[in-house]
């Protein structure tokens, strides 16, 4: 399997929140409606999944001054944190990108939200894009 036959489309956008709770009504507002939350202890995040038709959001919020999600909105405050890409194999799309030279954060598969493995690449890769590569067992 190639690396293009293997993604298989836009996963998620990923966007840094303060509050979950705060930022929620307005995100609900819009017309979106809530799937699910979830945390993930590994990142120190937890995690609101907005539905817009077909279209995911997902809302990150810090459970942890040290989290990634924190870092980030002390640097640069809420927004668009990552764009997330489904793949059939996250192990398959690392190896790939990673012969290929590309600059990753990740060289195996870790545990995402939802039982889902991902891996990031780096945001150099992508014109300062932070990337995801999601391989979702739900096939959402």
């Amino acid at each position: 399997m190639s690396v293009a036959d293997n993604l298989l489309g836009l996963h998620h956008i990923g966007v840094a929140v303060v509050s979950i709770e705060s930022a929620l009504p307005r995100w609900l507002g819009l017309g979106l409606t809530l799937a699910s939350t979830d945390v993930v202890p590994t990142e120190r995040v937890r995690v609101a999944v907005l539905m817009a038709g077909s279209t995911r959001i997902e809302l990150l919020e810090p459970t942890s001054p040290d989290s990634p999600i924190a870092k980030f909105l002390d640097k640069r405050g809420p927004g668009v944190h990552h764009l997330a890409f489904h793949v059939g194999d996250c192990k398959l799309q690392i190896d790939a990108l990673s012969t290929a030279g590309a600059a990753l954060l990740d060289a195996a598969p870790r545990k995402g939200a939802h039982g889902c493995k991902v891996a990031f690449l780096h945001p150099k890769q992508l014109a300062g894009v932070l990337a995801e590569l999601v391989e979702d067992p739900q096939g959402h």
